[in-house]
């Protein structure tokens, strides 16, 4: 598993060793920039540092769909609890599942239920 992945600010800091547990390298937004940094910054960044963007921001996957960009991936979580304890076992099979997907361009949405994936451009 090489996905290394950057956590929006709006997702818990308790994600980076639910997702490090799991094999994955995780760093939250806050310390890698200023905490309220545009969405914009963060995808650049994350492009350049070949980061998976996960978040909870419905903004990413628009970004994505309107620039017709191939990248980032970015991992959206939907609901309404996105704590890790909620939520770990749902997140990381998605991981496993769209693997190679997140390393080559797609925007995965996970949920309670399950998760989908469109492989980017969008």
């Amino acid at each position: 598993m090489s996905i290394k992945l950057v956590i929006d600010m709006n997702l818990s800091p308790d994600w980076i060793p639910v997702l490090n547990d799991h094999g994955w390298q995780a760093i939250h937004w806050s310390a890698v920039r200023d905490p309220r940094a545009s969405d914009r910054t963060i995808m650049e960044w994350a492009v350049k540092h070949e980061h998976v963007v996960f978040t909870h921001d419905l903004d990413f996957g628009t970004m994505l769909a309107l620039s017709h960009a191939t990248g980032p991936s970015v991992l959206q979580i939907r609901g309404q609890d996105v704590l890790p304890d909620h939520l770990d076992d749902v997140v990381t099979a998605a991981l496993k599942q769209h693997d190679v997907d997140l390393a080559s361009g797609a925007l995965v949405v996970v949920d309670e239920t399950g998760s989908r994936v469109r492989v980017l451009p969008i």
